[in-house]
């Protein structure tokens, strides 16, 4: 008995010490919920290995400035490591970096808002209480953990999510940064008011300061929503737009084919009647490369390349190659829904890589371009491979990665200097660059 309590002494009355220790696994429950709930809400997938790592070391990282350094100096250093370790370990762009500290302290921040002064009314204690009394400041973590976690049940399984578009133009991403930004130090002096005031002030301006965030963060939402379905709108027409030309072409191309097929014929049978075997070999090839071009347009459909920023940038890359009689022949065998890489950077590498290749193949006299996508599930890769022939046959096929080195005349170098960069940077690429007596060879392996 006397030891039971001793335990309820210890956990009734001020015991910061005792306190610290409690709270010490509660850090990774609150980091594991900070991490489920934006990767929920923002639609993120993520291995089982990241999510260890983040909240371990965003645990031990709280720890340790928990005894280091003194509020709410520790709080702003938590939030700066929860914006690195997202950006280092998710892999996410800066802009998501900053969107999922946003997203999990505005959860944390609205749910703190709303329960505190209801919780400190219920057990008649002040703020000063809560923070050294540990059976109120468990009881008040566990009740907030619980509203959290239920909520993020909630999201998951109601799909309650916000779809990000990482190519967002400058201006938007420039405006959505701000007003993150704002919110996010607007958060920060909310919450050291709620900790430090909340007792002090009536329950009416708690709740009231409770729905001015929630409206502030809910218009917020919804302002980003609709500019990411502006985004994806525009360009869902800039796609249509580029296949309505394309259909135009081809069906330009099939009506010549159709007006010229007796023609065609008629050639094919003189050749035959004359057994001029090399003439009608010859017919043939030239024949042959028409109809490529027809398949070509065919495939350059949004149905086929199903990325509507992919399809764009292969339409206009195959009518500038187009435009400089340059010989497209394209093969796509690939399910782009399923890229095992951020399609931002699948774009910038296959951009670059096509352009080096327009250029290249344009100098020569046989103009050619041989364009590969395709699914090697016997290796666990993606590939994309792309030839071209080219004039240079002492291009050395490492130095032209480097920095500066450049084999045009008044360009920067810059191009594959940045691809290999992105190759880099990810585990799963590899850039396999080869050349033969008549093509230039670049390949990309996704592996998966």
């Amino acid at each position: 008995m006397e030891v039971i309590n001793n335990i309820w002494m210890a956990i009734s009355t001020p015991n910061e010490g005792l306190i610290n220790i409690l709270t010490i696994p509660l850090f990774f429950v609150e980091y594991f919920l900070t991490m489920t709930l934006f990767l929920s809400i923002l639609n993120i997938k993520a291995t089982r290995k990241q999510k260890i790592i983040y909240v371990l070391l965003m645990g031990f990282i709280s720890i340790a400035d928990s005894y280091l350094i003194p509020n709410p100096i520790n709080i702003l250093l938590n939030y700066l490591m929860m914006f690195i370790l997202a950006y280092l370990i998710f892999k996410f762009s800066l802009f998501k970096s900053l969107l999922s500290i946003i997203v999990s302290v505005i959860m944390f921040a609205l749910v703190g808002t709303l329960i505190l002064n209801p919780y400190l009314n219920i057990f008649n204690i002040d703020s000063n209480q809560l923070n050294t009394i540990p059976i109120y400041k468990l009881g008040y973590l566990i009740v907030m953990y619980s509203i959290l976690f239920i909520l993020s049940l909630i999201i998951k399984h109601r799909h309650l999510q916000i779809e990000l578009l990482e190519d967002v133009d400058a201006k938007n991403k420039f405006i959505m940064i701000c007003n993150l930004v704002l919110g996010l130090f607007t958060l920060i002096i909310q919450l050291i008011i709620t900790i430090y005031y909340t007792d002090k002030l009536p329950i009416i301006i708690t709740f009231l300061s409770f729905l001015s965030l929630l409206a502030y963060f809910t218009i917020s939402i919804y302002s980003l929503t609709r500019i990411m379905k502006l985004t994806l709108t525009t360009k869902k027409l800039q796609s249509a737009e580029e296949y309505n030309n394309t259909l135009r072409i081809l069906h330009d191309n099939v009506r010549a084919f159709k007006h010229d097929f007796d023609n065609i014929v008629t050639t094919i049978g003189g050749f035959i009647k004359t057994n001029d075997m090399e003439g009608l070999q010859k017919y043939y090839l030239e024949l042959e490369d028409d109809c490529q071009r027809v398949n070509n347009l065919y495939i350059l459909n949004p149905e086929v390349v199903n990325n509507d920023g992919i399809y764009n940038l292969l339409t206009k890359k195959y009518y500038e190659a187009d435009s400089k009689d340059i010989k497209v022949n394209i093969t796509f065998l690939l399910d782009l829904s399923t890229l095992n890489m951020k399609i931002y950077e699948f774009a910038r590498i296959l951009g670059i890589l096509l352009d080096n290749a327009i250029e290249a193949s344009s100098e020569c006299e046989e103009k050619i371009i041989n364009l590969s996508f395709r699914d090697d599930s016997k290796n666990s890769r993606q590939l994309i491979t792309i030839e071209n022939t080219y004039n240079n046959k002492d291009v050395d096929t490492e130095k032209i990665f480097e920095k500066g080195v450049s084999g045009k005349d008044q360009h920067t170098g810059l191009g594959l200097w940045e691809v290999r960069k992105i190759i880099k940077k990810n585990t799963n690429l590899n850039l396999f660059t080869s050349k033969n007596k008549k093509l230039f060879i670049q390949q990309l392996e996704i592996y998966y």
